[in-house]
Formats: structure tokens, sequence, C-alpha cells
């Protein structure tokens, strides 16, 4: 619901041009009357003119020329000497005050006034008055214009006092009214009409075959333009919505079909198909806003922002297919939709197969780098294919580019973000524990050291599997480190933490063996909660021993009594790995483990016992509902046996 308000509600034009290309349907004839639309770029020169042509406005203080003729009669007196006779002194007051009239029938700017225009308006008891800058003074021209009117009277003596006087008297009551001169300029730019011509029904606007020019461009513009307004006066809206919604339904049914099959952990997690769809509606409400205030800034979303974050907390697959239905959501609300479409998904493509190791800052840099590599690449051929002429390249463009780049960049403070609101793991966080310095893992070392020791031999094994068959290495090694925590509890009791000869184990029955045993699991679950790991690495203490049977004390118990023992007080509890890195780590754990029994190995002995460990597993399905093909079950095959050669400092014979 969320997207489809977000969508347009006026509809979409039915044809899908581009300039330099061949108009491929039928003959396009005027379905009605309407205005062909001025170019951005025509606007763009009018509007300019229109600027360059008003002049500022100006508002005068009345009050400010008001308090300067009450002043004068003060400070007049207080510059000319009382000893003048009564009429030489009134007739120097008459005078003063006729030059006082002259400077203020408009008034005097302030100082700081700097303008290029040689004209203005000055409001005026409400009057607009046409003037030029030389109508009016300032406090340098009022100095000369004081001193001229004096030696026109005859009054050279008293040149200074009257400087003096009107240096002490002068405040400009002139000043620029800002709002006034932007209302106005807003109104002139209003009345600018956006029509340059028109087109009457019936006329044909383009030929089938023919190619698309500039005019055609600007001409089908304006149909679009006008198509539109068109579906909002009759009421079309209801229709368009229901369209829209069938789409986006279809679109979101291929979502949940895509993760109910090949990812049903995501599909049954409300947490993270929240965390997938409210990326998704994220990205969608950025592009929508963006459009509806310039559409050029489309090339400056960073799309690629969300295959880069579905990839760190899922998987590359689930990224790219989230990135493609997106961009196909997106391209419904776009023009030129096949430009944008291909833009997008190549750029999907390319993040997904450059990006590695996300966590590390420089594997970020190069992929965003090829991310804008690729974006200007296709952008300059659909320009070359469109103009016919390198020059005609749109720098902004380019500009709004390299700003999609550096927005990209962002996905690392995304993540984090994204991993506190709804409690997810990434790579970063993965990476963050494997510190070996770690509480919980220094705990481990020091309680079981045995037990510390193998687990960091198992991390070894299944993150070389992992590199081998393209699974998260980096995800099995964390899940290997800590599948083992819970024989901290009683660490004596596994065979790698006992040093003495005595076995504690010997003194108990093989059931009750058993059941400590099995309980490392639980207790394992129970302290990577209290240490708040995330469930991705819960997962593998769950599954690390699937639903196999602690095999040496069911024996044990088969031979202590004359009837059969009961097998599921014996059998771990499950679940099975339901993925490549669960079932890595159940084959890296059992071979570890099992391959201190091995004695006096050489390479046929290891090679067979890798076999058997393995196809064991296999035998009782324990590989099922995880994803592992048998070609990379091989694969991991013969990395653990290489990885056991060089534990055990081996030589592998090769035919002469």
């Amino acid at each position: 619901m969320s997207i489809l308000y977000l969508f347009p509600k006026s509809g979409q034009f039915r044809y899908e041009y581009q300039k330099g290309r061949v108009w491929q349907y039928p003959s396009l004839y005027a379905p009605f009357d309407f205005s062909i639309l001025k170019s951005v770029e025509d606007l763009e020169v009018e509007q300019n003119k229109i600027k360059n042509s008003l002049y500022p406005y100006f508002r005068v203080d009345l009050k400010i020329k008001d308090s300067v003729f009450a002043n004068y009669e003060v400070l007049f007196f207080n510059h000319f000497s009382i000893d003048d006779s009564i009429v030489s002194s009134q007739n120097l007051y008459n005078k003063g005050k006729l030059i006082l009239n002259d400077i203020y029938q408009f008034g005097v700017l302030p100082p700081n006034n700097s303008t290029s225009l040689d004209s203005l308006y000055l409001i005026q008891n409400n009057q607009e008055i046409p003037l030029s800058y030389d109508d009016l003074f300032d406090l340098k021209t009022v100095e000369s214009f004081v001193s001229k009117k004096i030696k026109e009277n005859s009054l050279e003596t008293y040149i200074k006092p009257f400087g003096d006087l009107f240096f002490d008297l002068i405040s400009p009551n002139i000043f620029y009214d800002e709002r006034f001169t932007i209302e106005a300029e807003k109104q002139a730019l209003q009345q600018i009409s956006k029509a340059r011509d028109f087109k009457i029904r019936g006329e044909l606007i383009i030929a089938e075959g023919q190619v698309i020019d500039e005019e055609h461009i600007t001409i089908l513009d304006s149909l679009r333009y006008a198509y539109s307004l068109q579906r909002e006066e009759n009421n079309a809206s209801l229709w368009i919505i229901i369209g829209y919604g069938v789409l986006i339904i279809i679109i979101f049914s291929l979502l949940l079909m895509f993760l109910k099959k090949y990812r049903p952990e995501i599909y049954s997690s409300n947490k993270q198909l929240s965390f997938i769809l409210f990326n998704v509606l994220l990205i969608i409400a950025l592009t929508t806003l963006l459009i509806d205030f310039n559409v050029a800034y489309i090339f400056c979303v960073p799309f690629c922002i969300l295959p880069l974050i579905i990839k760190s907390f899922f998987d590359a697959r689930l990224g790219l297919f989230t990135h493609v239905l997106m961009i196909l959501l997106i391209g419904f609300i776009i023009p030129n939709a096949f430009e944008f479409i291909f833009l997008q998904v190549v750029a999907g493509i390319v993040t997904l197969q450059t990006t590695n190791q996300l966590h590390k800052r420089a594997n970020l840099f190069f992929s965003v780098g090829q991310i804008v590599l690729v974006y200007i690449l296709a952008f300059v051929a659909f320009t070359l294919i469109q103009e016919g002429s390198f020059w005609e390249i749109d720098i902004r463009v380019i500009g709004l580019l390299l700003l999609n780049g550096l927005l990209t960049l962002f996905v690392q403070p995304l993540i984090y973000i994204f991993e506190k609101l709804f409690g997810l793991t990434s790579d970063v966080s993965l990476l963050e524990l494997t510190d070996t310095n770690s509480t919980l893992l220094k705990k481990l070392a020091d309680q079981a050291p045995g037990t510390f020791h193998h687990a960091l031999q198992v991390a070894n094994l299944s993150e070389a599997a992992a590199n081998e068959i393209g699974a998260n290495a980096l995800l099995v090694r964390v899940g290997a480190l800590y599948h083992d925590i819970g024989k901290m509890k009683n660490p004596n009791y596994f065979s790698e933490n006992q040093t003495a000869k005595i076995s504690p184990h010997d003194e108990i029955a093989p059931e009750e063996s058993a059941a400590i045993i099995i309980d490392h699991v639980y207790q394992g679950i129970e302290i990577a909660k209290k240490f708040k790991l995330p469930e991705r690495v819960i997962d593998f203490i769950k599954t690390h021993h699937g639903t196999t049977t602690v095999y040496y004390f069911l024996k044990k118990a088969e031979e202590a009594s004359k009837t059969p023992p009961e097998v599921a007080k014996f059998t771990y509890p499950g679940p099975k790995p339901f993925s490549k890195e669960t079932a890595l780590l159940m084959m890296a754990d059992a071979v570890e483990a099992a391959s201190k029994s091995l004695r006096n190995p050489d390479v046929e002995k290891i090679k067979l016992f890798v076999e058997r460990i393995i196809s064991g597993q296999m035998e009782q399905q324990q590989f099922h509902e995880s994803d592992i093909t048998l070609a990379e079950i091989e694969t991991v095959k013969e990395v653990l046996f290489k990885k056991l050669i060089n534990i055990y400092q081996l030589r592998i014979e090769y035919p002469k």
C-alpha cells in the first residue's frame, strides 16, 4: 500500500521514445488539441532575460525625513554664529532648507548600497516611481551637492559651516526592499508562457519509421504532459491505481516465491522479511520524491546500496534478485524506462560481482569506483546513440553519477544502523567476533584449552573449504570458533581437555555420559544467548552434530547390556545443517575430532578416513536440508584431505 501511495496517479504515456531511435509504432496523430511546450533551455533563456531586465525596489522611510527636518532648526544655530544679523541668519537658514528639500526630494541611499544596474523603482506613499540612481543621493554625493549649491548662491564663506551641518544632519532614508523585489520577480516569471506553439487534433506528429529528432522529443513530451492532465481531469485515477496495484502484487509475489523456494529461513522470519521490504520501500520513496522535485536527479540515487546491504546480511543471489525487482518497479514511473533499467541492472550485476568482504574499506572503494565507471560508460554510450556527438554529453549528469558513488559509500554506516534496528548480523560484526581476545573466547581458552585448540583447527579447515566452494568463509570461521563453547560447563568430560589417563566417563553409565556430551549443544546455545551472539552464529552451535548419535557411548551401551539401548538417548537434538556453511562445519568438526584417534597415519589411511567420515554423514542424510551439492562435497573432501596431510606433515606419493 505504501508503494501504491507513492506512485503517480496520472497514468503512464503508452509510447516509449528516445532521441536518435526509429519510431516503431504506427504513425501518431494528435488525439486532441494541445500546446507544444518550450524546452527547458528556452524557458531558462526567457527567465534570465526577465531577471536581468527587472530593477530593484527601494522604499522611502518618511519618518526619517521628518526627523531630519525637525532637527535642522536646532542644528543650524549650533553651526552658525548668532552675531550675524537677523536678516543674514534667516537668509542662510532659508538657503539651507531649500538645499535640504532638494536632497530629500526622493531621498538618500545607505552607504553600503552597491549595484551594477542604473535604474530602480522607488516606493513612496504607495506609489511606484521609476528613477535613475543619479536622481538619488548618497553620503558621498551630498557633500559635493551642498558645495555646488552654496557656490551658486555666492555664499562661499559658509561652505564649511554648511558642510559640517549637513554631515551631522543627513541620514539615509531609502532602503532596499528585498522581499518586494523577490515577489515582483516571481510574478514576472509566472507570466512567462510555457507554450511556444500548438497542435490541432488530427495533425501528424511523427510517421512510422521516422527517426526521432529534438523537435519530435519536444512535441512528444508536450503530448505526454497534456495526456496526464486529461487523465486527471477525467478522474481515471481509480483504474490507474488498480493497474499499479496489480503490477506491484506481481513483483512482490515473485519475491515471496523466490524466498519461499530458495530462502525458506528468510521467508519464515518476519524480521528479515520486513528488513528487505523496508529497504525496497526506502529506495522507492527517495526516488519518487526526487522525481517530483527534478527528474534529472534520478542519476544521483544510490540504487546499488540495496544489493550491497542485502548481500552483507544474506547473499549475493538474493541481493541481485531484489535489486532487479526494485528496478522494474521504479521503471513504471521513470521516463525512458529502457535506458534506466539497463543502467541499473548492469550496475547491480557489477556491484555483486566485484564486492567481496565488504568489511574491508579498500574493497568497498574499489567496488564503488567500478559502479561509477559502468554508469558513466553506459550513459556516454546512450548519449552517443541519441545525439550522434561526443560533445553533447551532459556534464551535469556525470557530476550526479559521481555524487551517486559518494552516496553509495554511505552503505557502511547504514549497515551498522540496520544491525541495531533489526537485530541482524553483517560481515563487519562477524569480523569483530573472530577476535580471539574477546571475552568469551578467552574464557573458552582458559576453561577448556583443548576445545579452544580444536575450534581453531576446525575454523582453519572449514574456512579453507568455504573458499573453495564459494561459501561465506568469514561466517563459517566464526561459527567454528564458537560451535563448542558449551563444553566450558564440563570440560573434563571431553577427550581434548583430558590430561590424565583416567576418564570421568569410566565411573558413570554410557547413558549418563551421552547425556553430558549431548548437553554441550544446549549449554552452548544458552551461553551464546547470554553473551548476545548473533542468531547466525548460534545456528552453527545447534547444527554442528545434526541428528547424529554419540557413537562411542552407544556402542559401549550395546556391549554392556543384553537388551538394545534406547537410541534416542544417544542422539543429538538437531536440527540438521540447513546451509552450505553449517554443512561445512559439521564435516570439518567430525574429521578434525576423529583425526586425533589415527595411529601411524599415512596418505592412504587419511584419504580413506576422510571418505568414511563424510560418507557416513551422507548416509544418515545429514546434508539433505542444506543447499550443498555432491560436487561441492567432493571438493570439501579433497580440501580436508590436503589439510590433514599438511597437519601430519606427510607427502603425497606421485606416480613415476
